[in-house]
């Protein structure tokens, strides 16, 4: 079914923040997250203390953490951020982790290149200066994923944990056993069985637990959620189950990044790739926040949501004016965003719509030829998830849904080292030849 007033409570979460100075963790009991001062059901509004639970009892909307955020001089809160870490805790203060978050052991991700991407502005069409890719295949483990997991991490210690685990297409998986690894947690995580071998070697390198579940991501996730619910799942803190709440709000650094490295200013336009829907429904919320908190200037901005066309539920809701995002057995090479039925879909439609924007998609062709005009163009080598959204922001600027003139960043979200098959039988050694001149010259390489 679809949940009712989407729009309206999205917007809540930023409009109705209490500008009360912050209570103390003495004041919420021995739980210290900083800033967060609850959960809050996305749906009704219903509130709940901190703790490690994801849906409201009320309704079963999902939860979201509710702030006392800083008030006070907007520039007082740049100049502290500005001076923080070159990682994610340099937004401690907008985040659920306690004020010392940076000196415990974590995978410290974030920070991570804004690249300005004239070149591939050049084949595109895009006025120069205007494109940026954000390239996050920079962090530790190569994807976004360590943004959300060093974030439900501080989560798992807040509460008591000693088990990390995860359902995962392949890179929550491995920086879920990096960041155990580091912390000093015992990690299980669980991936559906025919994922790629980079990912399956990633994630199983660290020394954690690997549990492969035949089926596809969403069989995965349907066994973690039996496994939350029974004896022996005790101790255990699922990132993208019971710790979700926390985990989605890492997902707002990239937010926080992009305005930052653009000098304090809003984007126009954001090409943002979709598996749970989470990602994207983060980032709009990490830019509300700095526009709640006049770390921005107010001004319109467009999300565009990218999936692969072999799974595709939200593109195709919102292309017949759905609000229902009916599920879909996922066939695509873009394995990373291979969920049938993302949870956030709803609240995806409602953002696209909201801002202007829209949700398209492309097929594994396209997919492919997006990771190789990267790749030549910017020197990002791109994994599938990054050829999708490169390939949609192509399709949307021949379509006119994306304007050349205005800036437009488009999200990277993991290394092509890890998806090689996507691209292996096309990008080849172009010659093999004896160690000669002459047969350099022979084989017409010689310029």
């Amino acid at each position: 079914m679809r949940r009712k007033g989407l729009a309206s409570m999205a917007a809540q979460t930023v409009e109705t923040i209490d500008t009360t100075p912050s209570t103390s963790a003495a004041d919420r009991g021995s739980v210290d997250l900083g800033p967060a001062s609850g959960l809050s059901c996305r749906e009704c509004g219903e509130l709940y203390a901190l703790g490690p639970i994801f849906a409201c009892e009320a309704c079963f909307g999902p939860l979201e953490v509710a702030y006392d955020l800083p008030t006070g001089d907007p520039e007082a809160l740049r100049k502290q951020i500005e001076s923080g870490p070159d990682n994610i805790w340099r937004y401690a203060p907008l985040l659920p982790v306690p004020a010392n978050v940076a000196e415990k052991p974590n995978i410290n991700p974030g920070w991570t290149k804004l690249v300005k991407a004239d070149n591939l502005a050049r084949e595109l069409g895009v006025e120069q200066g205007k494109l940026f890719v954000k390239d996050d295949s920079g962090n530790p483990t190569h994807s976004f994923k360590d943004r959300v997991v060093a974030q439900a991490i501080e989560a798992a210690r807040a509460f008591g944990f000693t088990t990390l685990s995860c359902s995962s297409t392949g890179n929550l998986a491995g920086a879920v056993g990096a960041a155990a690894a580091r912390a000093g947690f015992r990690s299980c995580v669980f991936i559906p069985h025919d994922l790629e071998q980079g990912k399956v070697v990633m994630a199983a390198v660290y020394g954690g637990e690997l549990v492969g579940i035949e089926g596809n991501y969403d069989d995965v996730n349907r066994f973690c959620s039996e496994l939350i619910g029974d004896p022996l799942g005790e101790g255990w803190g699922f990132v993208n189950v019971n710790l979700r709440p926390y985990y989605g709000e890492g997902s707002k650094t990239l937010a926080y990044e992009i305005c930052e490295q653009l000098g304090w200013v809003l984007p126009d336009q954001l090409v943002i790739p979709i598996a749970s829907g989470s990602q994207l429904t983060k980032i709009d919320k990490g830019l509300k926040e700095l526009i709640a908190l006049g770390l921005v200037e107010d001004k319109p901005y467009k999300i565009f949501g990218a999936q692969a066309e072999g799974c595709s539920p939200v593109s195709t809701a919102f292309k017949a004016g759905h609000d229902v995002v009916r599920p879909q057995k996922p066939n695509t090479i873009a394995k990373s965003l291979a969920i049938g039925n993302p949870a956030d879909g709803p609240y995806v439609l409602d953002i696209a719509r909201r801002t202007g924007g829209a949700v398209e998609d492309v097929n594994d062709e396209q997919v492919v030829d997006a990771i190789k005009l990267l790749a030549r163009t910017e020197g990002i080598f791109a994994e599938t998830a990054g050829g999708v959204t490169v390939g949609v922001t192509k399709k949307l600027l021949e379509a006119g849904l994306i304007d050349p003139a205005l800036t437009t960043v488009v999200l990277n979200t993991g290394d092509g080292l890890k998806t090689l098959d996507a691209v292996a039988e096309t990008s080849q050694a172009t010659a093999t030849i004896r160690p000669s001149l002459e047969a350099f010259r022979a084989a017409g390489l010689a310029g």
